[in-house]
């Protein structure tokens, strides 16, 4: 009878731990936060001059967190965007509205740094919302 519950116990054990396994293996896409500040400054946490890395090809999500600055004239009541010119056709364009949202990305096929910057007249600061994209191989 013991031997029956040991045998019962170590089958529950390893199937259990089989679906650890395949959970933990199964996490998605990487999260990538950027803020959007009300200083019109792109910002990412623990970094004094925000870039984002990612490798060729890989897919990610942008989390981004939009605060209204100073001024804004669109229409349409984004505050900001995400924009990276180079990669507009390949979907690299967010038009951000006041709080946060999620985009998911595909990082370019090739090596390179791209310039990610703001096209709406946030307020004072706003030429210089920029930030970089580093693609590596």
């Amino acid at each position: 009878m013991h031997r029956a519950i040991h045998i019962v116990l170590a089958a529950a054990c390893v199937a259990s731990c089989g679906v650890m396994v395949v959970r933990a293996g199964d996490v998605g896409p990487r999260i990538i936060d950027v803020t959007a500040d009300a200083d019109n400054r792109f910002k990412i946490p623990k970094m004094k001059d925000p870039v984002i890395t990612m490798k060729v090809n890989e897919v990610a999500v942008l989390r981004i967190t939009a605060h209204r600055g100073g001024e804004w004239d669109e229409k349409d009541g984004s505050i900001h965007t995400f924009t990276i010119n180079a990669l507009k056709d390949r979907g690299w364009n967010f038009r951000l509205k006041e709080g946060t949202q999620k985009f998911p990305v595909v990082a370019p096929s090739e090596p390179g740094e791209y310039v990610v910057e703001c096209t709406v007249k946030c307020g004072k600061g706003h030429d210089d919302m920029k930030m970089k994209l580093v693609v590596t191989p």
